[in-house]
Order: C-alpha cells, then structure tokens, then sequence
C-alpha cells in the first residue's frame, strides 16, 4: 500500500475511512461526528480550576455538564490518530514555519502563530454561532441527508477556497 512509504495517504482512501468510522459510530454507540463542544467544555475545565465558582453559575455549564465524553474521546482519537498516521507513512515532521508560509508571509514563528491563534478563535466563534463545526454539521449533516448539512458544508468549502486564494495567491 501506497501509504506506508513515505506518501501521506490517499485523501480518498481516507475520506472513506472517516465515513465507515462515522457509520460505526452510529451504529455501534448511536453517536455522530461532532467536535467543537469538546472546546468549550476544555475550557470549562479549566476555568474550574481558577475559578470553579464562577462556572457554576455560567448558564451554559449548568445546563451541560463539564465532563469527559464521548466527543473528547473523539478529539483525543483525532489527534492520536493523525500522529499515528503519520508516524506509519513516514511523513511525521515537527515544522514551525511550513514552506508555504514561509514563502508568502516570512519565517516569523511568532507572526504564524498569532494568525493562526486568531483564525482558531475566529473558526470556534463561527462553530458556536452556527451550532456546530464542519465535521457536525458537514460529515454527520449529509449522513443524515440534512439540508443544512449539505449548505454549510458548500460554504465551508466555498469559503475555505476563497480564503486560501486571498492568503496564498501568486504574485502578492
């Protein structure tokens, strides 16, 4: 197999590996796909640590409890199973200023990760706004022929190629 010498995997062997994973989920445990609560509630835990006062009265941790889940199992799964991944086709690197940036942006570590601190904030504000991230609405939204699965998930695509061409363009 093509993946296990120093090729990253085929994106469609993958993607179908992450929907027989998600048709497992469901049929084993009843869960679909979902990731951006398991944010909020790590930040939950730990602000309960500081302040564990303050988070007893916060709305939404009365309402849903902070604890470890199903979806932060998953998020640990995901992380876990990248590093794996990786480490089985050969492709693992540790790279603080990839290439790509590198050449649009400059070397600066410190720039790129201040951009990308505040694209993951401006990314989890988006998920909360909307009820749910790309992998919610957008993997378990079309397993579930859901009409908003299938619009957020044209706009997450939409909207990512629109960013990467403002960010990555040639000749800027």
């Amino acid at each position: 197999m093509g993946f296990l010498n120093g090729r990253a995997w085929s994106p469609y062997l993958a993607g179908a590996l992450a929907g027989l994973v998600l048709c497992i989920s469901v049929f084993v445990a009843g869960k679909y796909f979902g990731a951006s609560t398991t944010f909020v509630r790590a930040a939950g835990f730990i602000e309960n640590t500081v302040a564990a006062e303050r988070v007893t009265q916060m709305p939404y941790f009365v309402k849903t409890r902070i604890k470890v889940d199903w979806q932060m199992m998953f998020v640990v799964g995901i992380a876990a199973g990248a590093l794996v991944s990786s480490l089985i086709s050969g492709t693992f690197k540790i790279v603080l200023v990839p290439p790509m940036w590198k050449g649009r942006f400059g070397s600066s570590f410190t720039k790129r990760a201040f951009v990308a601190f505040i694209g993951g904030i401006v990314a989890m504000f988006g998920a909360r706004l909307a009820g749910g991230c790309p992998s919610g609405h957008g993997l378990s939204g079309l397993a579930q022929l859901s009409v908003s699965g299938f619009i957020s998930l044209a706009l997450f695509f939409i909207v990512g190629v629109i960013v990467a061409l403002s960010l990555y363009r040639k000749g800027v």
